[in-house]
């Protein structure tokens, strides 16, 4: 039996507090971003999503832990919610799909934390981009993608596009998967985070203020890594790609 909602009162206030610390998080990549080494705006980033995970009521529970190496992290995708649950574990730069730019409020979140926005069905911008992330990742960044390209609502995986894993390649750098599940507080999965179909992103918004508690379960799996040598052609990432998919697949299905 699914439980039942929280008050609307409840789920107000809640909201509101919500949306406050979106505001907030707006006026410090305005006003004191530009004043911050990249190292304190990653720390504020890890803090403030935390927070937001706090205020919409999820727990955050992690298993396993990332490699000292900074790499690529590779994450099954569920929710815009996904992004801030990332970014508790780590702070991390995302590759994401440039229609985010126009979302409200979070669009130019994104835009000043280091996220890379990706054309769709531009090769060259691909290529671009491409090169950007495997100059980042040989810097030492942080870096996170969803290999399935879009989301689903948490009961299956899409296939893994294999050329969003080529930057690790070239960079010479790990590729780590992370299983992200979305749980009742019994650790029951729940569809109220999922953002797919034709549900707006107020929609979403709505539905997960709607629940009194939930928790976001991080599964990190063991570190993966091919070299640019790894067979003909992209046999080598393709392979990759097929790994990253089972081992997220058997964490969050066995």
């Amino acid at each position: 039996m699914a439980a039942a909602p929280a008050p609307k009162l409840y789920r107000i206030v809640r909201g509101t507090r919500v949306i406050a610390h979106l505001l907030i998080g707006l006026f410090r990549v305005a006003l004191v971003f530009p004043f911050c080494s990249m190292g304190r705006r990653r720390q504020i980033r890890y803090h403030w999503s935390r927070r937001l995970l706090s205020l919409f009521g999820f727990t955050l529970k992690i298993e396993g832990s990332l490699p000292a190496q900074p790499g690529l992290i590779a994450a099954n995708h569920v929710s815009w919610i996904d992004i801030f649950a990332v970014n508790a574990l780590t702070p991390v730069a995302f590759v994401s799909k440039d229609d985010v730019i126009h979302w409200p409020i979070i669009g130019t979140l994104a835009r000043h934390n280091e996220t890379i926005f990706l054309q769709r069905g531009s090769r060259g911008h691909a290529h671009t981009i491409g090169k950007d992330m495997a100059r980042r990742l040989e810097d030492g960044s942080w870096l996170a993608v969803f290999p399935e390209g879009t989301t689903t609502d948490g009961t299956h995986l899409h296939p893994f596009h294999a050329a969003l894993l080529q930057p690790a390649i070239d960079a010479n750098v790990p590729v780590t998967p992370v299983a992200l599940r979305y749980e009742d507080p019994d650790g029951n999965l729940t569809l109220l985070p999922a953002y797919t179909g034709d549900t707006s992103l107020w929609e979403s918004f709505c539905a997960i203020l709607s629940a009194r508690q939930l928790v976001v379960r991080l599964s990190i799996g063991p570190p993966m890594q091919v070299t640019a040598d790894s067979g003909p052609g992209n046999q080598g990432r393709k392979r990759l790609a097929h790994a990253l998919r089972d081992e997220i697949e058997k964490t969050l299905y066995s």
